[in-house]
């Protein structure tokens, strides 16, 4: 059985089962409060548990997993605090990713792939436009034909357009108007840099889950040039790694510990302006993902950012700090402390507010998978480097991976 993962200290130490780590979770908190640090500590204990990662570096502070770490004096003094035995600093084996091929070894995915409800995202089509989409699909589906990238999807969406007469009573009214809105909505999204991502070789899963020396690969999507250029088609690239581990992975029921254990960062993104057929796609994948050995950890800077039905379903809780300054962040902090199991010795909404750097408010699930009562604890420091790595160090990693070439 995997050892237990101790992720914060109150009165008593706060432990992760890895059992339950499928049950997916949430680290929640304002800007600067240590959400970061968190996930980075959550990371590195599953990788030493033989669980691969993934996650999305959007600010370029995740690379230091890469490297050992114990050596920043805040860190140490947090050690000491929380009297942690044989602190020690440790790297774990990472893989860098980046859809831009710069930062890290590129990710690509064919459009068929990525299918008309994720590209339809991406192009912001109303319904009429995302039933043209559909057609299109379907054609080159029954003709057999592949759309690899946004130029094969163009030629198609042309010759559709051209031969509207001829598809007519097999696929229903192909408008013009929408064909040609959609072009134009290629175009601004290869502006965006999107066509970087669309093409062949397609990411393979099994890459985002292995193992070295026993310790699991952390596998870091460098995203900060992406978030800049396009935060959509970060938030689609994301969901679209999901649904493809949630298509292809074969169920294996209630495992000691996950496969892989996913971490979605800037969720807030993935449900801005989400359309009610996307929304349940996430929240069925949610449901249905950990038995197949996965978990969900998204991070935001507030819980209800996060529909009520897929909130509901993230069982291991670390909440930072949240302001209330207004009185919609008033609002919001009561609603967040209410997502908690309450515990009498704690007025929850008030410490909330109170909560300094490193501390949460901090509820896991137990061992028949009912949460614990929230307890304010102070989270335990990562052993691997906090921060970013230099572009050389970067470079060593990408060129003495497996991966390379």
């Amino acid at each position: 059985m995997a050892e237990p993962i101790l992720v914060a200290k109150s009165k008593e130490p706060i432990f992760l089962l890895p059992k339950m780590a499928n049950r997916h979770g949430l680290i929640a908190g304002a800007t600067g409060t240590g959400k970061t640090v968190t996930l980075q500590t959550l990371a590195e204990n599953f990788s030493a548990r033989g669980v691969a990662v993934f996650m999305a570096d959007v600010k370029g502070d995740l690379a230091g997993l890469s490297q050992a770490g114990a050596n920043n004096p805040r860190v140490v003094e947090r050690a000491k605090e929380l009297k942690i035995d044989s602190f020690t600093g440790e790297a774990c084996p990472v893989v860098f990713w980046d859809v831009f091929g710069e930062q890290g070894h590129p990710v690509r995915a064919t459009v068929s792939e990525m299918g008309p409800l994720l590209l339809g995202r991406l192009l912001d089509l109303n319904d009429t436009q995302a039933g043209v989409l559909n057609m299109v699909f379907k054609i080159a589906d029954d003709k057999g034909l592949l759309l690899l990238d946004l130029k094969d999807l163009r030629a198609m969406l042309q010759y559709v357009a051209d031969n509207a007469d001829q598809f007519k009573t097999q696929y229903g009214n192909i408008s013009t108007a929408s064909a040609g809105t959609i072009q134009r909505n290629l175009l601004a999204l290869e502006s965006q840099g999107a066509d970087k991502f669309f093409g062949e070789p397609a990411l393979n899963l099994e890459d985002l889950i292995q193992t070295q020396n026993g310790r699991g690969v952390v596998n870091i999507l460098a995203a900060d040039k992406l978030m800049q250029k396009s935060p959509k088609v970060y938030a689609t690239f994301l969901l679209w790694t999901l649904s493809e581990l949630f298509e292809n992975l074969p169920e294996i029921g209630d495992p000691e510990k996950p496969k892989l254990v996913f971490f979605f960062d800037e969720a807030h993104l993935l449900f801005t302006d989400i359309e009610p057929a996307v929304e349940q796609k996430i929240e069925q994948m949610v449901r249905l993902i950990r038995s197949k050995g996965v978990g969900v950890y998204f991070v935001s800077q507030n819980p209800l950012d996060i529909p009520e039905v897929v909130l509901g379903q993230l069982g291991n809780r670390v909440q930072h700090a949240l302001r209330a300054f207004t009185p919609r962040d008033q609002k919001a902090v009561k609603a967040a402390a209410q997502t908690f199991r309450q515990n009498p010795k704690l007025k929850t909404e008030t410490v909330l507010t109170e909560l300094a750097v490193g501390e949460a408010l901090v509820s896991m699930l137990d061992e028949d998978g009912s949460p614990e009562v929230v307890e304010r604890a102070k989270v335990v420091p990562p052993r691997s480097q906090v921060g970013a790595i230099t572009p050389d160090q970067r470079k060593q990693i990408i060129d003495s991976s497996v991966l390379a070439g």
